[in-house]
């Protein structure tokens, strides 16, 4: 299956037509450049010492000015899609040569076409890493610049939202939670006896008796009642012994 016709391949483009080179040369220097991001491309075509190089480069210039321009899509993002270089129209000259003959010069012209187009999210993510890990690049300080601004947008964001919690009454739960445990601290080592007696006075009052209480006193007045039952028993007993104790003193 074929991929897409040179003029159906998306992207934002410049076309340089005939240019006074092969398409040859045009192309030695094309396959460097295609696929890297356009800030590699241009230092690329800035070492590269060919005649095509320059031609290249005003191509490419052209193309991001465009990308930029027309399509508003940030330049940092971009790298070079496509490019290729077509034949164009070839122009003869007459050159003489011995015995009264001529030779025929061909002079040949290309068409030189980049097309630029937004970095894939990956391609993006793997590009804007390596800038940054260049120290002292463009992308590292301006990193910097930005995280910068964010602490400083974070930092101002938690100032005002403290300052409208405190307007609005609103307490910290981290703070309400402490001072919650401060207070079952000192619960436990007896400084709040005085509400606790409080509370215990105010049920007296109400008529609410403690369950436990109101049981253990039960109890105790079963056990009283047993108690006493047990006694008269007792106190019954030695009454019925005592008159038979006194007819065998009699009868003796």
């Amino acid at each position: 299956m074929t991929g897409p016709k040179t003029n159906e391949r998306p992207g934002t483009r410049a076309q340089v037509k005939n240019v006074r080179m092969s398409a040859t040369k045009a192309r030695a220097v094309l396959d460097l450049i295609r696929g890297l991001a356009i800030d590699d491309a241009a230092a690329v075509l800035a070492y590269t010492e060919r005649g095509a190089a320059e031609v290249v480069g005003k191509c490419l210039d052209s193309a991001v000015a465009n990308a930029e321009h027309n399509d508003q899509i940030d330049p940092a993002t971009l790298y070079v899609a496509a490019c290729y270089a077509d034949e164009g129209r070839t122009m003869y000259r007459w050159r003489p040569r011995a015995r009264g003959r001529a030779t025929k010069i061909r002079k040949r012209t290309c068409h030189i076409t980049i097309i630029v187009s937004a970095m894939p999210a990956e391609m993006l993510a793997i590009e804007s890493a390596r800038r940054e890990a260049i120290p002292g690049s463009r992308a590292a300080r301006r990193r910097g610049q930005d995280d910068a601004r964010r602490s400083a947008r974070v930092a101002a964001s938690r100032g005002g939202a403290a300052e409208a919690a405190e307007e609005a009454g609103i307490v910290d739960q981290d703070a309400a939670a402490t001072e919650a445990l401060e207070d079952a601290g000192l619960a436990e080592s007896g400084e709040t006896a005085a509400p606790t007696t409080d509370v215990a006075e105010a049920a007296e009052e109400a008529g609410i008796v403690d369950q436990d209480a109101a049981a253990t006193e039960a109890l105790e007045d079963a056990d009283l009642a047993e108690t006493g039952e047990t006694a008269a028993a007792d106190a019954d007993e030695t009454a019925a012994d005592e008159p038979a104790a006194d007819d065998e003193t009699e009868e003796k």
